[in-house]
């Protein structure tokens, strides 16, 4: 087993090998002064097991040509196996088409990656699960939300003062898995959607709110206008702490401002994308899904099951 990693997140593939014990694999990654992307294998991988760790995170298209030029290299150097370990997949938003003339970008970066070469893909947290079935190659999806769920447990909050948020309607299910293991109600944002951009929180479904303290669980946080609306309104029927919780914190635009200014006790996120010294908070905590990630590594590399890490 060799374990490679592309620029998106060098962090993150340093702890997977640290969790598995392992150097990480030489490749050679630049640019020619057109700004294509360069690429060289430092290693020998004839006939090795490849797993090669890319989020498609911002620069979004970056990442995703140095992931299909990095899984290309391998096949070309004869690798017997090549893993593509994708912990945030870019491009998942376009899942359908929702009006005519759109593209379904979810199934197309799905072709590209299985064209290029990848046997597998091992991601966490797909916007939309379906996203699984748009690959022709085994897809293994993990979750974050045993990590996450291990932190607010250690908070010790009494089930009778928990709520556990849904920022929308389609987060429902989301909510109700972290509902069966932390314990408490169930709440659901009526959020209602003008645009790509923009949203509007309008009412509140579910029990009593006031006195309580809210956990808003979502998949990412990209522009934090729906996530920080979802708090303001739980603020504003009375509240008594409210924290936000998500797997990919893109934390794009104005995010971080948007954040600072909500009234919010805590923000969780994980490490499925870089976090660099611009975006950090006082509020914020960052869980490692490192060993999330080296576990099921490891399983896929000894063709063991995977689900087993969510029994």
């Amino acid at each position: 087993m060799k374990i490679f990693t592309g620029r998106a997140h060098p962090a993150l593939a340093e702890h997977i090998c640290e969790y598995l014990g392992l150097p990480l694999g030489r490749a050679i990654m630049g640019n020619f002064p057109d700004g294509e992307i360069s690429c060289k294998i430092d290693e020998d991988v004839r006939g090795r097991n490849v797993f090669l760790i890319q989020p498609t995170c911002p620069p979004v298209n970056e990442s995703l040509m140095e992931l299909l030029i990095m899984i290309e290299s391998f096949r070309r150097a004869s690798a017997e196996r090549i893993n593509a370990v994708i912990p945030y997949f870019g491009y998942a938003r376009q899942d359908r088409k929702d009006e005519g003339r759109v593209p379904i970008t979810a199934k197309l970066v799905a072709n590209l990656i299985t064209r290029a070469g990848a046997d597998r893909v091992l991601t966490m947290d797909l916007h939309a699960a379906q996203i699984q079935g748009f690959f022709d190659i085994p897809v293994d999806h993990l979750y974050a939300a045993p990590v996450i769920d291990e932190h607010f447990k250690a908070m010790n909050i009494a089930k009778d003062d928990l709520v556990v948020v849904s920022p929308d309607e389609g987060s429902i299910k989301r909510a109700l898995a972290h509902m069966s293991r932390l314990g408490g109600r169930l709440a659901i944002i009526d959020k209602r959607r003008s645009s790509a951009e923009k949203t509007k929180q309008a009412n509140i479904i579910g029990g009593k709110i006031e006195g309580c303290v809210a956990l808003i669980f979502d998949d990412m946080i990209s522009t934090a206008n729906s996530i920080c609306g979802a708090a303001e309104v739980m603020h504003q029927h009375g509240a008594r702490q409210v924290f936000l919780a998500a797997t990919h914190g893109l934390l794009v635009g104005n995010a971080v401002e948007h954040i600072q200014k909500a009234p919010i006790d805590g923000l969780v996120l994980t490490d499925t994308t870089p976090m660099p010294s611009e975006k950090q908070m006082p509020k914020l905590t960052v869980l490692s899904i490192a060993p999330l990630l080296g576990e099921a590594i490891k399983r896929i590399h000894r063709n063991e099951s995977v689900s087993k890490l969510f029994v």
